[in-house]
């Protein structure tokens, strides 16, 4: 078996800091502009072969823009889910896994807009969820293998499920290729417990699926190269990325695409993550 080397680049990187009150806040990562090849080649390693729905590759350009450096924390849900209501009702506390700095969990993709509404009209800032392109092109940091940390995935390295596990009569693999088995947490853990990718952000690959602005479609064909988010179509669903706690590692791929979501789900495996325009 061979061994995972990770190599680490020292980088600078530059944020602002969001002040939601009682002393708690949000980093927002500038993430530089830039092209890549978005989705999975047709050789990549996969269970029952590869995903249509990640192909055809294709070249889209990302302006700059500000990412949030971890996933929404219950902490920072709660300061914004105190702030006057736009439209929906927010739960103070959502989460099945109780936690302060561990990710808000159970929410739809309906309460994470509503999120964003409420801390744009707070900061006079466009907050929103991430377009699917931005999410791959930061989780990505500039890597083009499945993971930011090359072949494979590591259970010191990220929150999935790292052991095999068997629903009914389907199997679904605790390591990627020639990966390893690791420790299986069964829940969330702290959005800092990882180190971060090359762009400073944590959390990018497991620990909690995370909601993109885009509606599902079943390939890439006709999607934008512009960064911008993929919206109408026949589908209401919306995706999510980065795969969570309880997911194989195969889908906690940098082009892995969860596009079966509906916006009313609430589950303790699916949170998000804000971006806005750079300044």
């Amino acid at each position: 078996m061979s061994q995972l080397v990770i190599h680490r680049h020292p980088a600078t990187i530059y944020y602002f800091t969001e002040d939601l009150g009682n002393e708690v806040t949000i980093d927002m990562v500038l993430i530089p502009a830039g092209s890549f090849e978005m989705g999975s080649p047709e050789n990549e390693l996969l269970i029952i072969g590869h995903n249509a729905t990640e192909s055809p590759q294709h070249t889209v350009t990302v302006p700059t823009f500000f990412m949030g450096q971890t996933p929404i924390t219950q902490a920072q849900w709660r300061q914004v889910a105190k702030l006057p209501k736009v439209k929906d009702d927010l739960k103070l506390n959502p989460s099945g896994f109780k936690g302060d700095n561990r990710p808000v969990e159970k929410v739809s993709w309906d309460d994470a807009t509503e999120f964003c509404t409420r801390l744009s009209r707070s900061k006079n800032r466009d907050y929103r969820l991430p377009s699917e392109a931005e999410w791959e092109y930061t989780c990505r940091a500039g890597t083009t293998t499945p993971f930011v940390f090359g072949e494979t995935i590591d259970a010191e390295l990220a929150n999935y499920q790292a052991q095999d596990k068997r629903v009914d009569k389907m199997k679904y693999p605790g390591k990627y290729g020639r990966g390893k088995f690791g420790k299986y947490r069964e829940q969330t853990t702290s959005v800092d417990s990882f180190l971060p990718n090359q762009f400073g952000l944590h959390d990018m690959n497991g620990n909690v699926w995370e909601w993109c602005q885009d509606t599902c479609h079943d390939s890439y064909n006709k999607a934008p190269t512009d960064g911008s988010a993929w919206e109408g179509g026949e589908s209401s669903f919306r995706v999510g990325r980065g795969g969570s706690w309880n997911s194989g590692p195969m889908f906690c791929r940098s082009a892995s695409r969860n596009s079966g979501c509906n916006p009313g789900y609430r589950f303790n495996f699916i949170g998000f993550r804000i971006v806005c325009s750079a300044l």
